[in-house]
């Protein structure tokens, strides 16, 4: 029995209790292909991966989070540490979706040996199901290195974040007929050689529907198409938390606006000796 992690009122602290349900599995999502869309969202905390996780089909723990919760310039500077941490964290929170933890730059692309040694560390760290690692033909063997080994691996091509320096920026990609041609056969080799899905991003969106229709395997859509088998964005864009709203994302609540008239409200109660009111604070005992 999988077990899932709620808030103690008493402690602040998470317990875990038994769940009535299993995790969803890495053959499940491949057999989504083609039938319902698959849900997928970041993650990086146990309270966020326990408000997403029952109406997620998969949970990633992306090296978005080296923007998202430190504040880097980009996900290059990510570590493994930093990704077994929060990965570990999301997969307490959790217990329906299937977890995927990013493999960061620089921790898998030297060989395929490299690459299996620091997904198996990051599996044993974590708990997750699966790695996820950026790129096309170049890493098909690693894929399929990690895929025999029994590392399920998803892949991401297209506008590929750890490639930045490389690319220029994260402008779409598949503008010309050379590179659409070359993000298409990146694709199809990554899935031939064993990927369970692919992430798409940042593409003109014929070259997501000529993926999706080509292979075998289930495509993840990130300003991509909702042909893909599913769709993924970062929480906290799609939440509303961050002034930039890329072109790719729609904000489904604007939670930065409602948690800062919520901090307005209480300095204002602070201020004013509202707060605490006689229900917050401890009368003696007769």
């Amino acid at each position: 029995m999988s077990t899932t992690y709620t808030l103690d009122t008493a402690t602040s602290r998470a317990n875990p209790t038994p769940a009535p349900m299993k995790r969803l599995t890495i053959p499940a999502i491949r057999k989504r292909k083609g039938g319902d869309p698959l849900v997928m969202l970041t993650a990086y905390t146990v309270r966020t991966a326990q408000l997403l996780d029952p109406h997620c089909d998969m949970l990633l723990v992306g090296d978005s989070l080296g923007q998202v919760v430190y504040g880097l310039p980009s996900t290059v500077p990510v570590t493994l540490d930093m990704m077994a941490a929060h990965g570990a964290a999301v997969v307490r929170g959790s217990y329906h979706a299937v977890v995927v933890v990013d493999m960061p730059f620089g921790s898998y692309e030297a060989s395929p040996e490299k690459a299996f040694e620091s997904a198996a560390w990051l599996l044993k760290q974590t708990g997750a199901a699966a790695v996820k690692m950026e790129g096309g033909t170049a890493m098909a063997p690693t894929v399929a290195f990690l895929s025999e080994r029994g590392i399920p691996v998803m892949g991401h091509v297209g506008l590929t974040p750890q490639a930045v320096n490389t690319l220029g920026g994260y402008g779409a990609r598949g503008r010309s007929a050379a590179e659409a041609a070359k993000i298409v056969a990146d694709a199809t080799a990554i899935a031939e050689a064993g990927a369970f899905s692919i992430v798409i991003e940042g593409v003109v969106e014929p070259i997501a529907i000529d993926i999706t229709r080509t292979i075998a395997c289930p495509t993840i859509g990130i300003g991509a198409s909702a042909q893909c088998d599913g769709q993924v964005l970062v929480a906290e864009d799609m939440l509303g938390l961050f002034d930039r709203v890329p072109r790719f994302v729609k904000r489904f609540d604007d939670l930065a606006g409602r948690i800062s008239a919520a901090a307005e409200t209480y300095a204002g109660e602070v201020r004013a000796r509202t707060f605490p009111s006689a229900e917050q604070i401890y009368a003696p005992k007769d």
